[in-house]
């Protein structure tokens, strides 16, 4: 028998040797140990940990649509010009931004669990704050900034930390596990948008402290459980993966790169604008417009995510990609080109469908092309994906304001992301043809 059967035989389980063998590397002898001696055991102790991290995106969906949802009343009670109100979401997005670039320096060198239990605690740091700083400094919108910086700073950690540690923990397809993971961050942005509204319309928005103190339970507790569960290195003992020179001098990490900016800019240029679209369109309130929107839309995307985390072992990858661009595109122009306001809406959702795989795709398609990439390949693609996340809409309300306040001429210009994410499939392929074509020649 071969190495490999030899060990498959002593575990009686498939968990983390499957076809990527290699991956076995990546533990330490002790975590081997012990796989050998219980493989059902070790599984269900790193099942913990990705549970962990889907709760962790459940977190970032928490510290990026919770505040959101408050802003007229911050308006109101507050006394705070809407021009202020609008540069809370640029802060927050600039922060997190910030963050995805330096922790290229530290995540590696404090660690990932350390690092998983400070973004936690800023994040219920931060939405703990936002309930007390308003009202004790003079300034009561300074105070809102400083949690908005406080729990951007740990959403910012969280984009960069949890992907990578779900790819580093031993399963069986990682391709599935990666949608599964990006799923959370849809269900926890559809709940909270939920769970928001129907407190604020039976107990009264009044009381948001109330449930701004209870979301920031969830990281607290996600943090307790980071300190207790394994976690896997992402490279093998003595590695210390890709730096940026190397990365950056890589033709398959550029694709990859402009791939992220134009997932994060298919997804929000539509998903910032569905609200408008439900309450023009439809003629109905803001709060229904809400639930309409933006919630049909991360409702679908993460139906999308969930179907792929499900039989991803049966799909290949690049083809759902292919055929999700190809969807997202007709999304696209139905949103523009539809005369009737309620198949817009519709388009919208459809949009949210196409859209689920492109992001967590294309963290897979990067593992898979570049394994030693480490935490600067993540980084600098969370970053990648944050600068797509704001270019997207920007780029619909520009052209949008051109054309008169049209979002459907907006829409249309946006169609030209999920058009170059499927010239960048197409052009991964190729690569990894190439690749392949020159290793098996360097043999011969």
């Amino acid at each position: 028998k071969t190495a490999y059967e030899m060990l498959r035989s002593l575990v009686g389980s498939e968990m983390c040797i499957s076809d990527r063998f290699y991956t076995m590397t990546r533990y330490k002898v002790y975590d081997i140990i012990t796989f050998i001696r219980g493989g059902d055991k070790m599984k269900s102790q790193y099942n913990k940990t990705i549970t962990a991290c889907f709760v962790g995106y459940i977190v970032q969906a928490i510290v990026n649509n919770f505040t959101p949802l408050l802003f007229l009343f911050f308006q109101k009670c507050y006394h705070i010009p809407i021009s202020q109100i609008t540069l809370l979401v640029t802060f927050n997005f600039g922060i997190q931004l910030l963050v995805d670039f330096l922790s290229v320096r530290f995540v590696d060198k404090i660690g990932y669990r350390i690092s998983m239990i400070i973004a936690h605690v800023l994040a219920a740091a931060g939405l703990f704050l936002l309930t007390v700083l308003p009202e004790i400094l003079p300034v009561s919108f300074i105070g809102i900034l400083i949690a908005v910086m406080i729990y951007a700073v740990g959403g910012g950690l969280l984009e960069v930390l949890v992907s990578p540690v779900v790819e580093a923990c031993p399963s069986d397809n990682k391709e599935k596990a990666m949608s599964l993971l990006h799923s959370f961050y849809c269900w926890g942005h559809a709940g909270v948008v939920f769970i928001s509204t129907v407190f604020f319309y039976v107990v009264g928005i009044d009381n948001w402290k109330i449930l701004a103190i209870i979301w920031a339970v969830i990281p607290i507790g996600n943090a307790f459980v980071f300190s207790k569960v394994p976690i896997a290195p992402l490279l093998e003992d003595g590695d210390t993966g890709l730096g940026l020179k190397e990365l950056f001098r890589m033709k398959i990490f550029w694709i990859l790169l402009i791939m992220m900016i134009c997932a994060g800019a298919s997804e929000q240029a539509v998903s910032q604008w569905a609200s408008a679209f439900a309450e023009k369109g439809l003629g109905i309130s803001k709060a229904a417009g809400d639930l309409a929107g933006p919630m049909a839309f991360a409702v679908l995307m993460g139906i999308s995510r969930l179907f792929y985390g499900k039989y991803g072992d049966r799909i290949n990858l690049e083809h759902f990609m292919i055929y999700s661009s190809f969807l997202c595109i007709l999304s696209y122009l139905g949103i523009s080109l539809f005369s009737i306001p309620l198949l817009n809406l519709i388009a919208c959702a459809v949009c949210g469908l196409s859209v689920g795989i492109m992001w967590p795709g294309t963290f897979s398609k990067a593992s898979a092309a570049l394994p030693k990439g480490g935490t600067a390949m993540f980084a600098l693609l969370a970053l990648g994906g944050d600068i797509g996340c704001s270019g997207g809409p920007t780029l619909v309300g520009m052209v949008s304001g051109a054309f008169g306040d049209n979002l459907k001429m907006g829409i249309l210009a946006g169609i030209i992301f999920p058009v170059l994410l499927l010239i960048g499939v197409i052009l991964c392929r190729r690569q990894k043809k190439i690749t392949n074509y020159n290793t098996v020649k360097s043999r011969h």
